[in-house]
């Protein structure tokens, strides 16, 4: 397979193998010639098909490019293309890592909990400099968790991330696709458009933590209603008293927005009332 398309600067670069695949394009791990360093090569394919995935795309490196941070995946160099108007693909170079969590829980059944402390302490380490910068991840999963052979973490995959411009609790995105189901938090379930904090990416290193320690995952919700009934079963359900004043507390927040807005969030509502208690 041709990896580059009429790129210059690729002659820099010598494939080795292709190390993942995805609906973006492909992962190839690669040698520096200059320098002699491995590294890995990201090609996005077709990048201005969908203007969603050039999003993603741009958030994705214009992030990247400011967060540096021994735990988070550092961009090396980004290939310019030889036509500023006419290319359709695009090539990042990152620092290569030798695996993701999602592989090392597959087949690595030597992991004592030293390994267990360890990890949990970078991702953290890694979270609180990521909301510090006043960054919602919002897609954090064991696939996107790059891991080393000495257990060094990093973690990738920043297209769905967003920079919050107030404070961080007041921060407020359109949820249309927030987080793969299984780690996603309870107030994202049924994609709201929501106020939500950075919490969000708590709960999300906490499914991941207890599918470490566990080698499952702890809510495999097959839809956003099995999900849901999952968590309750857990964690049980808000009171009566509790989702009431809840209710009450949207419905005076949005009562003066636009009235398609609050029909749209009593709806919601009312939707949650069933889910729970029919």
């Amino acid at each position: 397979m041709e990896f580059f398309t009429e790129y210059g600067e690729a002659s820099q670069y010598q494939i080795e193998e292709i190390i993942g695949r995805g609906s973006f394009g492909v992962v190839a791990a690669a040698v520096d010639t200059q320098t002699g360093e491995r590294v890995a090569i990201k090609k996005i394919h077709d990048m201005f098909e969908h203007a969603s995935d050039g999003t993603r795309i741009l958030w994705e490196i214009k992030l990247l490019r400011l967060l540096r941070h021994p735990n988070i995946v550092e961009i090396k160099h980004i290939l310019l293309p030889p036509a500023r108007r006419e290319f359709r693909d695009i090539y990042v170079v990152f620092e290569l890592m030798e695996s993701d969590l999602q592989k090392v829980m597959q087949v690595n059944e030597n992991l004592t909990a030293g390994h267990h402390r360890y990890f949990l302490y970078q991702l953290l380490h890694a979270l609180k400099y990521i909301h510090a910068a006043n960054v919602f991840h919002r897609d954090l999963k064991p696939s996107n968790i790059l891991v080393n052979s000495n257990c060094k973490l990093k973690i990738c995959d920043f297209g769905l991330a967003r920079a919050s411009r107030d404070d961080p609790p007041l921060a407020i995105f359109w949820t249309d696709y927030v987080a793969t189901r299984w780690y996603r938090a309870p107030e994202l379930c049924g994609s709201f458009f929501f106020k939500y904090t950075p919490a969000i990416d708590i709960w999300s290193i906490g499914c991941i933590f207890a599918e470490v320690l566990t080698r499952k995952p702890l809510f495999p919700g097959t839809n956003v209603k099995h999900q849901l009934d999952l968590i309750t079963d857990v964690l049980g359900t808000p009171s009566h008293e509790t989702l009431s004043q809840v209710c009450l507390h949207i419905i005076h927040s949005r009562v003066d927005t636009d009235f398609t807005v609050f029909l749209f969030f009593v709806s919601t509502i009312l939707v949650a009332f069933y889910w729970w208690f029919l």
